[in-house]
């Protein structure tokens, strides 16, 4: 996943007569109930094949679009070669995601998580660079394939252990949302006691609403490793409630919706009717919206979902996916009869 802010520091490097200026591929826009896609991308003023614009020039020219609450733009690579624009909007009375307050206090993590920490980003995009990005998640948290990063996230159980009050404190309070960012990806190689259990559970929960959004996807990320090791080993007594995965997919932010579907495919694999009740209750459209997606990576989480709120099996979903015809799920007459049921809360 890359960023308009890492994307490329030098988007034009001559190599011949070749261009290669990184270019629109598609662009999707998400959000919108009463607004038209029509409206929204004249005042992009970008269309396919066109080069990259400037995030901030992107959103403040849809913030400007009347009934347009909040923007975002994110640019992900890619597709056929090009970057797709996804294009998060809120409009007035939608559904919004309540965030904390931005944290203010002065406080930070020990030098040694800090290091490690950095450590292990250098190493593991040294490795995914090297095609060996596989890590183990079945003890709760992440371990690379790759010896060098699994060393260091091993070398992070000490430290986490040692740290556990500290790190909940700074994740929480601290003014920095890059020291907040580490600890929600640190918390999930805390003890799993029943106060060690307690402490991570609660702090990536919490996490979940950090006004920035690389923390949230920090805490996502390790929440994932958490809930795959509190399936296999019980005994670990984690609970991870849907609740705000459910909210985050009507968040503006693509990463906020890519990260919160993959949890959610994740908790509703089996017999999970209380999670879908509230998935279609509260963010239906969103899924359908996503299942829509013309990056078929990116559209298949909201596929698979939108399959499951519908009343489909595995092997159904899988059928209709292979098939092509992704139309044949998203408006059968489950899915169209809940979209019309909830159209008022949807668009509220």
């Amino acid at each position: 996943m890359v960023k308009f802010s890492c994307i490329w520091a030098v988007v034009a490097v001559l190599a011949g007569a070749e261009d290669i200026t990184p270019r629109v591929g598609p662009i999707e826009i998400y959000g919108i109930h009463k607004l038209s896609a029509t409206k929204i991308r004249a005042a992009l003023g970008v269309k396919e094949g066109d080069s990259l614009p400037s995030r901030n020039d992107a959103e403040q020219k849809l913030g400007q679009v009347s009934g347009v609450v909040a923007a975002s733009v994110e640019a992900i690579c890619c597709d056929a070669g090009r970057t797709i624009l996804y294009i998060g909007i809120e409009e007035k009375n939608a559904p919004h995601m309540e965030f904390h307050s931005m944290p203010t206090q002065d406080i930070s993590l020990p030098a040694a998580i800090v290091d490690k920490y950095n450590a292990l980003l250098r190493a593991t995009a040294e490795s995914m660079r090297a095609g060996n990005a596989d890590e183990d998640l079945t003890n709760g948290y992440s371990l690379m394939a790759d010896p060098e990063a699994r060393a260091l996230q091993q070398g992070l159980l000490p430290l986490v252990d040692a740290n556990l009050t500290g790190i909940d404190s700074v994740l929480r309070k601290s003014a920095d949302p890059e020291q907040r960012a580490i600890c929600a990806y640190v918390l999930q190689y805390g003890p799993r006691s029943e106060r060690g259990a307690n402490i991570i559970s609660n702090g990536l929960q919490y996490a979940l609403r950090d006004p920035d959004p690389d923390v949230r996807k920090s805490a996502m990320l390790a929440l994932k490793a958490v809930m795959v090791g509190a399936k296999l080993h019980p005994e670990q007594q984690i609970r991870v409630e849907p609740t705000w995965f459910v909210e985050l997919m009507n968040s503006i932010a693509w990463s906020d919706r890519r990260n919160a579907s993959l949890a959610l495919v994740t908790m509703t694999d089996g017999y999970a009717p209380e999670i879908l009740a509230v998935l279609r209750d509260r963010a239906l459209r969103s899924v359908v919206g996503m299942a829509r997606w013309r990056h078929l990576e990116h559209a298949l989480p909201g596929f698979i979902l939108a399959g499951r709120v519908a009343g489909l099996d595995e092997k159904e979903i899988q059928t209709a996916w292979l098939s092509g015809d992704r139309e044949q799920v998203l408006t059968s007459r489950s899915l169209t009869r809940a979209l019309q049921l909830n159209r008022g809360s949807l668009s509220r």
